[in-house]
């Protein structure tokens, strides 16, 4: 008996071990899952807290509280800017959707304009960047903080700096900035010894009926030939285009104005034909092939993405052809 009740009792301690390790294994891999939501939990109620904090960002219109990491911007103006600082936008204006540059760089991002409010809203912006001439701007104060930019008021490095303090990435545009215009002004010094120190560059543009030549601050790579590299302006263009950005042309008087090289922006949906005139093929620059032509939808904006591939195109023709 005494064996048999040993036996017993040797039995009944083991099954009441393995019952109190199952417990106790339950009860671990319970908190084990309880600290892991927890954790997850408190992610998101980072990320949350994060996109709800805002700063005070002196804009055009005066102090503005905007997000301080802003996760869901509108970028009817300066997109390009944005988008190479790998802001998170989710919708552009139709110009930057359509510029063959952003190919690659839009995806899930759509295409909005200052006159649909409705498709603004839902988007459900948390920023909206806009040009100084546009419409319904009030409107768009309303749906989400609304930062005005006025074209031309800062030059194309001051302006990317000042995308950088709107996206909560300012130091990356600095050194973006400063790293390009030491490039661009070895570049410039390199052109100007290949070219020569006088030679000169107009810049020319076409559209469905208008002509015009450009002075060194709107767009299609002036800022960067005459401010950056230095290189030479025509007199006449001095005269007619440096003050308002651009003179609107007449085809007989076309001549006056082409520098030495002429970097001609080519509207795709444009009148052509007068390409084919003798007063565009007598001017000396078609003549002796110092001609770079440019798609115009590419090279309408002075953000970073497009001077890198001005840039390149630049150095190409001056240096390499």
């Amino acid at each position: 008996m005494k064996k048999v009740l040993l036996t017993f009792l040797f039995v009944t301690a083991l099954l009441l071990a393995a019952c109190g390790n199952t417990e106790d294994s339950s009860s671990t891999d319970d908190a084990s899952a309880s600290e892991s939501d927890s954790g997850e939990n408190t992610n998101e109620e980072q990320a949350e807290e994060a996109s709800s904090e805002t700063i005070t960002y002196e804009s055009e219109d005066g102090p503005i509280e905007i997000p301080s990491n802003p996760q869901r911007i509108v970028a009817l103006a300066n997109g390009p800017n944005v988008l190479a600082l790998d802001g998170n936008v989710v919708g552009v204006d139709e110009w930057t959707y359509n510029n063959p540059l952003m190919e690659g760089k839009l995806d899930g991002i759509e295409v909005v304009s200052d006159e649909n409010l409705e498709k603004i809203i839902e988007l459900e912006p948390d920023l909206i960047i806009v040009g100084s001439w546009m419409k319904n701007i009030d409107k768009m104060k309303e749906i989400a903080p609304t930062i005005v930019s006025t074209w031309g008021s800062l030059n194309y490095l001051e302006q990317q700096v000042e995308v950088g303090k709107i996206i909560n990435k300012e130091q990356e545009a600095k050194d973006w900035a400063e790293d390009f215009e030491t490039r661009a002004k070895e570049a410039g010094e390199e052109i100007k010894a290949n070219i020569g120190e006088d030679a000169t560059v107009s810049v020319f543009e076409n559209d469905a009926k208008q002509l015009y030549v450009f002075g060194d601050n709107w767009a299609r790579g002036t800022e960067l030939l005459y401010q950056t590299m230095g290189l030479g302006m025509p007199e006449k263009v001095k005269e007619k285009a440096l003050a308002e950005g651009y003179y609107t042309l007449s085809l007989e008087v076309l001549p006056e104005f082409a520098g030495d090289y002429v970097v001609l922006s080519k509207n795709p949906d444009g009148d052509n034909s007068f390409f084919e005139t003798e007063t565009w093929n007598n001017i000396p620059a078609v003549e002796n092939g110092q001609v770079l032509e440019l798609n115009t939808k590419a090279i309408t904006y002075s953000d970073p993405i497009t001077m890198e591939y001005l840039l390149e195109e630049f150095h190409k023709f001056f240096l390499e052809e």
